[in-house]
């Protein structure tokens, strides 16, 4: 049985559209034991998106960003987030977009882009699916300042960390983004043996 064949959308209604779109959805599911329950879910939309990894293999290094992030600081967070360069696709493909992201963000214009997963990245409530993929950079990549983009309210500040120091922030908690710390953990797996 599909999960399409479980469950029965009653109705659904627009709560915002201010910066994203959020939707309260009432629906019956069909449970494991066939009776069906009412329930309602309400869901943020604010499209796909997808984060890059960007690595120099010689120099054991990685490229992050810093930046402020006004949910992170309303639930206690009193710092700026360090992360791997991320934005939403716009419509755009994945790849594409990833590469102009990573220039806007970073400075750094990428060359090899390797996908490696897909993620809903918190799907009890947001319908994101991220794109992951790492890119390996060198220094003389780099192509302007970075920055992000001023009209976007973006004012990042780039890293370049040796990998080992990366890992060592997620143990300490300097870097709690969790598609980071994914991006990271492959990147121990798989690239930095």
């Amino acid at each position: 049985m599909s999960v399409k064949d479980r469950v029965r959308v009653e109705s659904v209604e627009l709560l915002s559209d201010n910066w994203y779109v959020l939707r309260k959805a009432t629906f019956s599911y069909r449970r494991n034991d066939g009776t069906w329950q009412k329930q309602v879910r309400e869901s943020y939309d604010r499209g796909n998106g997808a984060a890059i990894l960007l690595y120099d293999e010689a120099r054991r290094t990685v490229l992050l960003v810093k930046q402020f992030r006004y949910p992170a600081f309303a639930n206690g967070y009193d710092d700026l987030l360090i992360e791997v360069p991320a934005g939403l696709l716009d419509d755009a493909d994945p790849e594409e977009r990833i590469r102009s992201e990573v220039e806007e963000e970073t400075g750094y214009r990428v060359r090899d882009v390797e996908k490696v997963m897909e993620s809903f990245m918190s799907p009890g409530s947001v319908t994101e699916i991220l794109h992951f993929f790492v890119g390996r950079y060198l220094p003389g990549d780099k192509v302007s300042a970075g920055g992000g983009h001023e009209g976007e309210g973006e004012d990042i500040d780039v890293l370049e960390v040796p990998f080992e120091e990366a890992m060592a922030m997620v143990k300490s908690g300097a870097i709690r983004d969790a598609k980071t710390i994914m991006l990271l953990q492959y990147a121990a797996l798989n690239l930095f043996r």
